[in-house]
C-alpha cells in the first residue's frame, strides 16, 4: 500500500444470514419436536400445528447471531440484547467487593432485561481475565424487578483488562428462566463481546460501570449484546434523548 492508497473499511461481501443455534437449544427443540409429533399422532391438527409454532420459537430462543465489536480503550459493551430498565447508583454486590475486586462506594448499574424473544446468549463487556464468577440460588422473581438484583438466582462475573480495569456484572435469572449455564471459570481470557453463557427463558443482566463513569445508553433504549456501547471508562458525561 503506498502512501496515497486508503486501507479498506468493510467488505463487499458482507451478506446477512439466520444465526445458528447454540448447541444447549438442541434438546429443548428435540422434546419440543417429540410432543408436537404426539400432538398430530393423537390431538386435532390444530394441536400439532401449535406444537410446530413452540419448536420455531424454542429454536428462535436459544439463536446465537454474530457479533461484530467495537474495540477501543476504556470501551464498555453491552453484555446482552435486551430493554434498558434501569440505571442507578447503588454499591457492587458483596461478592464483587474485596481486595482486588471492586470497591464498595456506589456506582453506576445499568439494567438490561431480557424478554423470551430476546437473544439469550451473554457477552463480556471487555476483554481480560475472569478473576472471578460466583453463583448465588434464590427466587424467581420477575426481573424487571429492582430487588431481583439481590433476591433471585444469579451469578457474578468479574473481568479485569489488561490496563487494570475491574468490571462486575451479574446475570440473573427470572420469572420464566430457571438456569443460568457458564461458558467461563475464574483465570479463562477472553476477549470483549465474548460469549460468557445464557440464562433460559427470560431474564436480566446487570452491569456495574467504573467509578466516574456514566451510562452512554438511555431508559428504554434496546442494546445489542457485544455491539452496543454502555459506557467509556472516566467518561462522565450525561446524555439525552427522547422516545419517539
Amino acid at each position: 500500500m503506498t502512501s496515497l492508497e486508503k486501507p479498506d473499511i468493510g467488505t463487499p461481501t458482507i451478506k446477512w444470514r439466520f444465526p445458528a443455534v447454540h448447541p444447549e437449544g438442541y434438546k429443548f427443540a428435540a422434546i419440543a419436536a417429540g410432543i408436537t409429533l404426539l400432538f398430530f399422532i393423537f390431538l386435532p391438527q390444530l394441536f400439532g400445528w401449535l406444537g410446530v409454532a413452540i419448536t420455531a420459537w424454542v429454536l428462535l430462543f436459544f439463536r446465537d447471531p454474530i457479533r461484530t465489536t467495537p474495540r477501543a480503550p476504556g470501551m464498555i459493551v453491552a453484555p446482552a440484547d435486551g430493554l434498558v430498565t434501569l440505571i442507578v447508583q447503588v454499591p457492587p454486590p458483596r461478592e464483587l467487593i474485596g481486595e482486588g475486586a471492586l470497591s464498595p462506594e456506589p456506582v453506576t448499574r445499568v439494567s438490561i432485561f431480557m424478554s423470551v424473544f430476546d437473544v439469550h446468549i451473554n457477552r463480556s463487556p471487555i476483554g481480560g481475565t475472569i478473576s472471578r464468577v460466583v453463583y448465588i440460588s434464590g427466587k424467581f422473581l420477575n426481573a424487571d424487578l429492582d430487588k431481583a438484583s439481590e433476591e433471585n438466582e444469579r451469578q457474578h462475573i468479574l473481568v479485569e483488562d489488561a490496563a487494570g480495569m475491574k468490571i462486575g456484572f451479574t446475570q440473573i435469572a427470572g420469572l420464566v428462566a430457571r438456569r443460568i449455564v457458564p461458558f467461563v471459570k475464574p483465570g479463562d481470557i477472553i476477549a470483549a463481546g465474548q460469549r460468557v453463557g445464557l440464562i433460559r427463558f427470560g431474564s436480566r443482566v446487570d452491569v456495574y460501570l467504573p467509578a466516574g463513569t456514566s451510562s452512554q445508553v438511555l431508559l428504554g433504549q434496546r442494546t445489542i449484546a457485544g455491539e452496543t456501547v454502555l459506557a467509556v471508562a472516566g467518561r462522565d458525561e450525561r446524555i439525552d434523548g427522547v422516545a419517539q
